[in-house]
């Protein structure tokens, strides 16, 4: 093969990689207020950031972290976009200071922060806690359920569409197909909502075909990056569990080069650079980690042509504001089963590492977490609060560190790992 047809096959690959990300990718900042477009931006050059720092060893992709979704509304709402912006750039340096803590005490520093029984619950809190933002939009509403947006007996027409469609999708797609549900979702409920006339495309006949997305800067605001400063707990846990999972599929050991100090590094700069612009934050997408084992695409200049892709998409001002005309219920749908798949997550977690929950501590740790993160709890007062995932990871961590353990934590990511290698085989 020569090298144009080898560069072909290669861009055809990310092209692949950036729709396996996509439903995921534009759903979150669509959810969040967020620009789509500047989310495609954001994970292009977050990408590109991720691979330069990690030498372009590791064939992952960075795109929007549904982990923010809850405190960015909350912030949002607060203090406004730009101060949260400066929460979330914060954030980001948390990842990178993580990173440079396991470079200096080792990869096992993780696993005695936060074990199972730290993220387990927290995860779960992640998706219980969003179920009532689905719940709303699925019958019409807002997230807050504040507002009717569409009469009742539509908007669940049209939420069931893309509910029944995506499960269906993720439970009997072969191939590639499964990797893609929210795509097929989106679709199926978009074209039962366009034929009941739920959807406008005059904002769409009025934007010029290319633009530089509508970027916006960050503000720092005390009391928005103390808040937004512990969220990044549980998308640094999902990382950890992504790189196990990719060297488990190429057969490379990344946690030993680059090393996990490069890679979590290297997503905290994503991070970082995303909220600069106005993106929301970036992970390490598991989707396209499933995508990389099906077409066994393992040389990282793919993810190089995804971000490149995702980067000219963004600049296609027609298609963001395309994206924004998804009516609520559509998405409402589609995260019902996205939520309650995250909360089933953190149950996996606790299963397979085999939390005791017969033992007091790691009862008390589980019990005060799903009780603090499910029923609101908020701690502190009209200038500073702690809720939701800020407070249920710091909660989770200190009772892990100050409680006494019968046994001390391993040294190493062996649970961690016995995890992923349980969900690679159930996902062959």
């Amino acid at each position: 093969m020569n090298t144009e047809d080898s560069t072909l096959k290669t861009a055809l690959a990310g092209a692949q990689m950036l729709f396996v990300a996509f439903g995921a990718l534009v759903l979150m900042p669509l959810l969040t207020g967020l620009d789509p477009s500047v989310a495609l931006f954001t994970a292009g050059i977050g990408t590109l950031l991720f691979q330069f720092i990690t030498k372009r060893m590791v064939p992952i992709f960075l795109a929007s972290s549904f982990a923010f979704i809850a405190p960015i509304l909350y912030s949002v709402q607060t203090w406004g976009v730009s101060d949260t912006l400066g929460g979330l750039l914060a954030a980001g340096i948390v990842y990178m200071v993580l990173g440079t803590l396991v470079k200096l005490k080792g990869v096992g520093f993780l696993h005695r922060l936060m074990p199972p029984v730290v993220t387990g619950p927290v995860i779960m809190v992640i998706g219980l806690g969003l179920a009532p933002v689905a719940v709303n939009m699925a019958m019409g509403k807002t997230g807050d359920g504040a507002a009717e947006l569409f009469p009742y007996q539509d908007a669940m027409i049209v939420s069931m569409v893309s509910l029944v469609t995506t499960l269906l999708v993720a439970s009997y797609a072969k191939g590639m197909f499964r990797l893609v549900p929210i795509l097929f979702g989106v679709a199926a409920g978009y074209i039962v909502a366009l034929s009941m006339g739920m959807v406008s495309f005059d904002k769409v006949a009025a934007a010029p075909l290319f633009a530089v997305p509508n970027f916006t800067f960050p503000t720092l605001n005390w009391q928005a990056i103390l808040f937004m400063i512990p969220v990044a707990i549980a998308p640094a846990i999902e990382h950890v569990g992504d790189i196990l999972a990719i060297s488990n599929v190429t057969g490379k050991d990344y946690v030993k080069k680059p090393g996990l100090h490069r890679t979590i590094f290297g997503d905290g700069v994503a991070t970082s650079a995303a909220a600069l612009l106005g993106g929301p934050p970036n992970t390490t997408y598991s989707e396209v980690t499933g995508a990389v084992m099906l077409t066994k695409a393992f040389n990282p200049k793919v993810m190089i042509w995804a971000a490149v892709f995702a980067v000219i998409m963004a600049l296609v001002a027609k298609f963001g504001i395309f994206l924004q005309t998804i009516p609520t219920p559509v998405m409402g749908g589609i995260l019902i089963l996205l939520f309650g798949s995250i909360a089933a997550v953190g149950l996996n977690t606790l299963i397979k590492a085999r939390v005791d929950l017969g033992e007091q501590r790691n009862l008390v740790i589980v019990a005060t977490v799903l009780v603090f993160g499910i029923g609101g709890m908020v701690v502190g007062g009209n200038d500073f609060s702690l809720q939701g995932i800020s407070l249920c990871g710091l909660v989770a961590i200190v009772l892990n560190l100050i409680l006494p353990v019968s046994a001390p934590e391993a040294d190493d990511l062996h649970e961690e790992q016995d995890l992923v290698d349980d969900i690679l085989k159930h996902s062959k």
